[in-house]
C-alpha cells in the first residue's frame, strides 16, 4: 500500500509538479507550445501592420510633392509663352533661338537624361501609389459582395411591398390611362 500511495501522490498530488517537468524535457506542453504560437503569430502580424502602415507625410514631404508639381505646369506654360512671344515680337524670338543653337548638342542630350528621369520616377513613385491604394479598395471587396448578396436577398420582398402600395398603384393607372383634357 505504501509504494501505491506514493506513486499516487507523485502523479496527483505533490509530486505532479516534478512529474509534468519530467516529462516537458520529452514532451513539449500543448497549451504552453499554443500560446507561444500565439504569441509569435501576433508578433509578426504587429510587424507587418507597422511595415505597411501609410505614416502621414511630414511638412518637408508635402512642400516637396508641392515643388515636384511645379515643372510639368511650368514648361507647358512657358512653352504657351514661347508661342505667344513669337506671335508678339518675331524678331525678339528669332534671337533668342538663335541663341539656342550655340547650345551644344551634349547638353541638349544631358537635358533630356534628366527631363526623361524626373518625370520616369514620378511616374513610377505615382503608379506604386495608386497599386497600393487599389489593394486597399480591394481588400474591402469581399465586404462589399457580402453587402450585395444580403440587397438582392431583400429585392424580392421589397418588389413584393411595393406591388401592394394602393397609392403606387392609384398612380400607375392613372399615369397609363390616356389623360382627360377636362380634368386639365
Amino acid at each position: 500500500m505504501g509504494v501505491i500511495a506514493q506513486i499516487l501522490d507523485m502523479l496527483f498530488g505533490s509530486g505532479a509538479r516534478e512529474m509534468r517537468q519530467t516529462l516537458e524535457v520529452f514532451r513539449e506542453n500543448a497549451e504552453g507550445a499554443a500560446v507561444r504560437g500565439n504569441a509569435l503569430r501576433h508578433a509578426a502580424l504587429d510587424q507587418f501592420a507597422a511595415e505597411f502602415a501609410h505614416p502621414r507625410p511630414s511638412r518637408f514631404d508635402r512642400l516637396m510633392d508641392a515643388l515636384n508639381r511645379l515643372p510639368r505646369p511650368g514648361l507647358a506654360l512657358g512653352t504657351l509663352g514661347l508661342l505667344i512671344a513669337a506671335m508678339v515680337d518675331p524678331i525678339w524670338f528669332a534671337a533668342r533661338m538663335q541663341g539656342l543653337t550655340l547650345v551644344p548638342e551634349q547638353l541638349w542630350w544631358l537635358l533630356g537624361v534628366i527631363v526623361s528621369f524626373y518625370f520616369g520616377a514620378r511616374h513610377q513613385a505615382k503608379g506604386q501609389a495608386f497599386q497600393r491604394e487599389m489593394g486597399a479598395v480591394m481588400m474591402r471587396l469581399p465586404v462589399v459582395l457580402d453587402h450585395l448578396d444580403q440587397i438582392d436577398q431583400f429585392a424580392p420582398e421589397v418588389a413584393e411591398k411595393a406591388e401592394e402600395n394602393p397609392a403606387l398603384t392609384a398612380w400607375q393607372t392613372q399615369a397609363s390611362s390616356p389623360r382627360n383634357p377636362a380634368t386639365m
